[in-house]
């Protein structure tokens, strides 16, 4: 059929902003009007002929072609949706009415672009979307999965990360980072020179594609992992200022990124910074109450909790444990002699000493001033809490460099352990705080257990076992 078949048609069908198409039974354009250049990008040429599906977004092609069926079947359609991928790459949203003409063989439909409609209704989704977010997240992860969807249902999403700038460390994470190609980043500095780096350093958004390529800075660019084809990321910024960035990118033509998918993007951000912000919050006001706020180790009631569960698991599965009541000799006379300053740095640096003693497993606490306990989780043998308990013994009798000044302090320690020295938690605390003082009023600098049940060793006094190592720090 001649594509000026319809030209008496023509004046009057261009003159309406919605476009007219006339679809064979093979599915090509035999008619289009002047709107379809405006909607679709292509000129009236470039659309007769060739089929209808080929501009079809990918994902809506099969709903397509059950609509197309159902109006060569004789069904009016009407108000039907789907999307359309135009010349410049950019997806619209087409509502169509269409009917089929028998005596023409042909599918008489007229489209209306409905893109801005759906991205006002899409940003209304996402507003309710990121509200219920913000209260149903138990978590920060929780969010960002959350927000990983919100966002897919705005634009391609599939490669998608997080950025989130700490600038007290000068430390930029990746908590969510889903991509095709790559694993998360290791935490950098800001000064890294990556493209998420120079969007929270700049605080303004960054699109690049083969086709938009702009020029960064010496320091910006670093490419991380396999190179993007696109790449979009918007910086989330508070009244704090940027405290990160949202990025999504692809390795393909078949998904392209545009200033309108940066302005949708900028719209979540914006809502999204502030939930990010109070999450954050939220999850450090839950930490800090559950941890020493001076050496970030579990404080009395979460250690409590977790010596309770490991009990539990210790009588189901038959398997040792040891509790370690670790007290410093003497620490009044560091704060007397160099003052609480310089004794909280030792806190701190006592904390990390005792963690590079022990397994990830293993739990540390603080209970206050200068009492630390270790929850040591299926052990084979009681001697092997000794083992650990000289260890910590020894690396706690090193010299400590704290301020520019060098300093020497010795701790005591006293050994339970589950079940041969108590059931219950409280037994457990009891007997390693009586053995802890025990070696304290010997001269510290030492560890003792109490006598097991079935030890034969009479000669030690008062019933303990211990292990004494003189250093000259008494």
């Amino acid at each position: 059929m001649e594509k000026n078949a319809y030209a008496p048609l023509m004046n009057v069908m261009d003159l309406l902003l919605d476009a007219i198409c006339m679809v064979d039974v093979q599915g090509r354009f035999v008619f289009v009007s002047a709107a379809c250049e405006r909607i679709f990008g292509y000129t009236a040429d470039e659309m007769i002929g060739r089929q209808m599906l080929e501009l079809v977004f990918p994902e809506d092609r099969v709903k397509t072609l059950e609509a197309a069926s159902r109006v060569m079947a004789g069904h009016l359609q009407l108000h039907f949706e789907n999307r359309y991928v135009r010349k410049d790459g950019q997806v619209v949203h087409i509502m169509w009415s269409a009917r089929w003409s028998e005596a023409d063989q042909l599918r008489i439909a007229v489209a209306r672009d409905v893109t801005e409609l759906k991205h006002a209704e899409s940003m209304q989704v996402a507003l309710h979307a990121i509200s219920e977010a913000a209260h149903s997240a138990e978590d920060l992860l929780a969010l960002f999965r959350h927000i990983h969807q919100i966002i897919g249902d705005l634009l391609p999403a599939s490669n998608f990360f997080v950025a989130l700038y700490d600038e007290k460390k000068d430390q930029l994470s990746f908590p969510y980072f889903v991509d095709e190609h790559d694993e998360a980043p290791m935490p950098r500095k800001l000064d890294s020179g990556t493209l998420s780096a120079e969007v929270i350093r700049t605080g303004q958004a960054l699109l690049l594609t083969p086709d938009t390529r702009v020029t960064l800075s010496d320091q910006a660019g670093t490419i991380v992992g396999k190179d993007s084809l696109d790449w979009l990321g918007v910086p989330l910024a508070s009244q704090k200022g940027v405290i990160g960035v949202l990025v999504v990118q692809s390795y393909s033509g078949g998904v392209r990124y545009t200033e309108q998918d940066k302005v949708l993007l900028q719209f979540v951000s914006a809502q999204i910074a502030t939930v990010i912000e109070r999450k954050q919050s939220e999850t450090w006001l839950r930490h800090i109450a559950r941890h020493d706020v001076l050496t970030d180790l579990p404080n009395r009631g979460l250690f409590d909790d977790r010596l309770r569960a490991a009990l539990g698991r210790a009588r189901l599965d038959g398997d040792r444990l040891s509790l370690l009541y670790i007290d410093l000799d003497r620490f009044k006379q560091v704060n007397d002699t160099y003052g609480h300053a310089t004794g909280d740095l030792l806190l701190r640096e006592v904390g990390h000493r005792i963690r590079h003693c022990v397994r990830d497993s293993d739990t540390i606490g603080r209970l206050g001033g200068d009492e630390f306990v270790v929850l040591l989780s299926s052990i084979k043998l009681p001697e092997h809490a000794l083992m650990v308990a000289e260890k910590i013994r020894a690396s706690l009798n090193q010299p400590f460099e704290l301020a520019g000044q060098y300093l020497q302090v010795s701790a005591s320690l006293g050994v339970a352990v589950f079940p041969e020295h108590g059931d219950e938690n409280k037994q457990l605390i009891r007997h390693a705080d009586s053995a802890m003082y025990r070696a304290k009023k010997m001269g510290g600098n030492r560890f003792l257990m109490e006598e097991l049940q079935d030890s034969d060793d009479d000669d030690l006094p008062d019933g303990m076992i211990q292990a004494e190592r003189s250093q000259g720090t008494e």
